[in-house]
């Protein structure tokens, strides 16, 4: 089924809750209605995706289309003794998705517990949390190729995965519609605690098991994030950076207690965006409408009636001063329009 909305509001429509319009609205549940909305002749000129708005800013009225995928459906396709394949559609919310997976005993998802957002939207920028990434479930993500009018499939390797990147930010972007994705995942115990304070917080409350995990992931998600019904954000708004290794040592010649993490090369080093902005003095900063966070540095806020360019103009400013004390440039990690 498709359905359009004209002239429509997006204040309900992205976390941040700014005030913006959208010229038009299309939302479909099958993968076949992108047919019809991008047939020759009547496709729209500008548009983009949307799923659940948490990680975007609007910071003017949006005069193209923006598509929305709302099918809800999760496919078991293959089960075994030892994995299960799974196809969720779209539109499915992120966090329900992982809850599924808990309650069905498979093991991959739960670290990306209460991620906000869709699934269409976790292959886009390889979504990550305490150590996993989206990248390691995902086997197949189905598309709709908007240039050449077809729908078709990626494995892994093709999506080309990385840090918070894929080739749907890449050579795809603005040209597929991703209309599901397909996830293998394990049937025995393979927990992913080396993150901070995970593994005695797990055992903590009873020993490793999923439901004891997501728990855990949950509540200390819940502990540092404001909700978005509360406070306008769209997570963390900044990418961790990466640098050479020789930069890293340097910085951490300088500032001890500086958090470095290993990358997928051994050229190249992570730092923490949010002990960089801590750092800076910002965490808890206000003005005007708009603050970083108090809890969590990587996170800008809408304290209530702030526009996207407000949130720009403090962005800006951020990355300034992490620049002036440390030298580093840190990108949005949010998509900007």
């Amino acid at each position: 089924m498709i359905t359009t909305y004209t002239d429509h509001p997006l204040r309900e429509r992205n976390s941040f809750h700014v005030e913006e319009q959208a010229a038009r609205i299309i939302e479909f549940d099958a993968a076949a209605d992108l047919d019809a909305i991008f047939a020759v002749g009547s496709e729209p000129k500008e548009w983009m995706v949307i799923g659940g708005g948490n990680n975007i800013l609007f910071t003017r009225r949006f005069d193209g289309t923006l598509i929305h995928p709302v099918g809800k459906k999760i496919t078991v396709k293959c089960e075994d003794d030892n994995t299960l394949l799974v196809e969720a559609e779209a539109g499915v919310d992120w966090d329900e998705f992982v809850r599924w997976t808990v309650e069905r005993g498979a093991w991959g998802a739960e670290n990306l517990s209460l991620i906000p957002g869709t699934v269409g939207a976790a292959p886009v920028q390889n979504i990550g949390a305490y150590g996993a990434e989206a990248k390691d479930i995902i086997s197949v993500v189905h598309y709709y190729d908007t240039l050449l009018r077809e729908h078709r499939s990626l494995t892994k390797a093709e999506c080309r995965f990385a840090y918070r990147d894929s080739i749907f930010k890449g050579e795809l972007r603005g040209r597929a519609i991703i209309t599901s994705v397909e996830f293998c995942l394990g049937k025995s115990a393979k927990p992913l605690l080396h993150y901070g304070s995970l593994q005695a917080d797990v055992e903590a409350r009873g020993g490793v098991t999923l439901k004891n995990i997501r728990e855990v992931v949950c509540l200390t998600r819940q502990s540092k994030l404001p909700d978005t019904n509360v406070l306008g954000n769209a997570g963390s708004f900044f990418k961790n950076p990466i640098v050479p290794c020789a930069v890293a040592e340097e910085l951490q010649a300088k500032y001890e207690n500086m958090p470095i993490y290993p990358t997928s090369d051994d050229a190249h080093r992570k730092l923490a965006a949010g002990w960089l902005i801590d750092q800076s003095g910002l965490k808890g900063y206000r003005t005007g409408n708009v603050g970083v966070h108090d809890r969590q540095a990587l996170v800008l806020v809408n304290h209530g009636g702030a526009t996207g360019g407000e949130v720009m103009a403090l962005a800006r400013y951020v990355q300034a001063q992490v620049k002036e004390k440390f030298g580093i440039e840190i990108e949005p990690e949010v998509n900007i329009l």
